[in-house]
């Protein structure tokens, strides 16, 4: 917290024999020591009690004492809830009456406050005195509570949108719209506190319904009146610096949130128009939230040392696959931290680029400016590159690229949206890319899913007949293990019964034989036939082994493979 001019107070202090003037001099000192304001340091030490000194300061200047009751926090108009300002100040805006601000303090002193709070919102400030006790309460209430910001969000403010859009928006905010204001940040604030992946906000014709996906699984949180959708889609646009005009196409755009000074979220944003008005989808890109500790995203000792060992060659292409929101981002990004060295020069490109490392260059795919897969690809081969990260393989000419890369002394990494690792190969055949390319380049396969995990704080045993797991895919050596089996419960703590997610993977190793079968134009069933021959686990099979260790449930097994 700042330091404010506390010369004054502690005058008047020294001056009606409240506090000794030495013993002022060194309560001033340590307080400045500590960064601390002269008021909090004397009540917090209980060098004078909060409501006493509260008193004295509102007889000593003047200044009405507001009852701590009249700290109404859900009426603080939402454009005036700035985080920074209130903390660097110790202070908070509370009401506005014609075109004053009223600015709650607990010492009276504190000109630079007023000041501050004034220029901020070009509005003449006037103080009111609040207990210091009750006003660290209101300010620790405000900017924990959600519906006001994401954790540690104080405002919109702390939302990065233009100058020009954000004037605008106060505008519009401090009239009929400040409500919506306020529910938005309380949705987004909610979906960040459970971990939400996705936002869904959803017209039709007699309902508005808000959802999130929560590992995995959408849930609808909210129903607000569908009279409501125009100002919620246009209040998601004007943050996402998107046209509000235009309602016909659709349109993407990006929201920064600012959690603390050492923590982003970016959400990615794509409205829709529907037959009822704009569905919007926000996507919650948190890179703090990855892990990217290869031990904890579920591979077994075996998929892990294939992993390890394709990652350790220095040339060749490793391929991930899987849907959409499977996770293949945090496994590629889990590979690149592990090879992300001094020595080595790693070019990643991007779209969107979630996850920043340093050490690593990282280029946003921009299509529009003509910035695609295949020109940056090219790009990084003229500047001395020894691993290349490309997102996603979409059209020929980026597999034709990648493929040349790995075949001339660069490792590879990417993805495909295929169901499995054998479909991966058949895909790039489809594509147009030559067999031989396949064969002499490709070096490793991972197909994954993501299963919810059973929540360690609920979950309950499960029993089960050996016919009814046989006829789910279990293997007779499995049922030795069926003890282990547990089902979902659900508590406070969790969702439904599951909190977290845990990675079900199909790692493929190229080898002699499957080489020969895509040479002979061998189909998917065929060279997964030969891979499981070789030992490949099959989804299936990995989402067994994590149900029989207790971290899924069956019916996960059944849901993800």
């Amino acid at each position: 917290m700042a330091i404010h001019n506390i010369s004054g107070l502690a005058s008047s202090l020294a001056a009606r024999g409240l506090l000794d003037q030495d013993k002022l001099q060194q309560i001033c000192t340590s307080a400045a020591s500590e960064q601390k304001a002269l008021v909090s340091y004397l009540v917090e030490n209980n060098f004078i009690a909060s409501l006493a000194l509260a008193e004295f300061c509102e007889a000593e200047y003047g200044i009405p004492l507001l009852d701590s009751d009249a700290l109404e926090l859900d009426n603080i108009p939402e454009k005036f809830i700035n985080q920074k300002l209130i903390e660097k100040h110790h202070a908070l805006p509370v009401y506005m009456q014609q075109n004053t601000l009223y600015i709650a303090m607990s010492d009276p002193t504190n000109v630079s406050a007023l000041e501050d709070f004034g220029f901020s919102f070009s509005m003449h400030t006037e103080a009111l005195l609040v207990e210091e006790s009750k006003l660290n309460e209101a300010i620790e209430t405000l900017l924990d509570d959600g519906t006001s910001s994401l954790e540690d969000i104080g405002s919109i403010d702390d939302i990065e949108i233009d100058e020009t859009e954000s004037r605008l928006d106060q505008a519009q905010a401090a009239d009929d719209d400040a409500p919506i204001v306020k529910y938005i940040n309380g949705i987004l604030g909610d979906a960040v506190k459970k971990g939400a992946s996705d936002l869904h906000f959803e017209p039709y014709e007699k309902k508005y319904r808000i959802r999130f996906r929560v590992d995995g699984i959408l849930h609808e949180v909210a129903s607000p009146p569908v009279n409501l959708a125009n100002r919620f889609s246009a209040r998601l646009k004007v943050m996402s610096k998107l046209d509000i005009a235009e309602r016909r196409l659709p349109q993407d755009g990006r929201i920064k949130l600012k959690i603390s000074n050492k923590r982003n979220i970016d959400l990615r944003v794509s409205t829709l128009p529907t037959m009822w008005g704009e569905k919007i989808v926000m996507r919650i890109l948190d890179s703090s939230a990855a892990s990217l500790d290869i031990d904890k995203l579920g591979y077994t000792d075996e998929q892990k040392a294939k992993y390890m060992n394709a990652l350790s060659k220095p040339q060749g292409m490793i391929l991930i696959t899987g849907p959409t929101g499977s996770g293949k981002t945090v496994s590629l990004y889990t590979g690149l931290n592990i090879l992300n060295t001094v020595e080595r020069n790693i070019s990643t490109a991007e779209d969107p680029v979630e996850i920043n490392l340093t050490g690593i260059n990282q280029v946003q795919i921009n299509n529009k400016a003509g910035l695609t897969f295949a020109s940056a690809l090219r790009s990084f081969l003229r500047q001395d590159p020894d691993i290349v990260m490309v997102g996603e393989i979409r059209d020929l000419e980026t597999a034709e690229i990648g493929i040349k890369a790995a075949q001339t002394g660069h490792l590879v990494l990417s993805t495909l949206h295929t169901n499995s690792a054998a479909e991966t190969l058949t895909r790039l055949l489809n594509m147009g890319v030559p067999a031989f390319n396949i064969a002499s380049s490709v070096s490793l396969i991972i197909a994954q899913r993501l299963a919810r995990r059973l929540c360690e704080h609920c979950k309950a045993p499960l029993e089960m007949s050996d016919p009814e797991l046989i006829e789910l895919g279990f293997k007779p050596e499995h049922l030795a293990e069926k003890q282990h089996l547990c089902k979902p419960v659900g508590c406070s703590k969790c969702t439904d019964g599951y909190k977290g997610r845990v990675g079900i993977y199909e790692v493929m190793e190229m080898s002699d034989e499957l080489g020969r079968i895509i040479l002979n134009d061998g189909n998917a069933m065929q060279i997964a036939d030969a891979a499981i021959d070789e030992g490949m686990h099959t989804l299936r099979q990995s989402a067994i082994k994590q149900a029989l260790n207790g971290v899924t449930s069956l019916n996960e097994v059944t849901r993800v493979t």
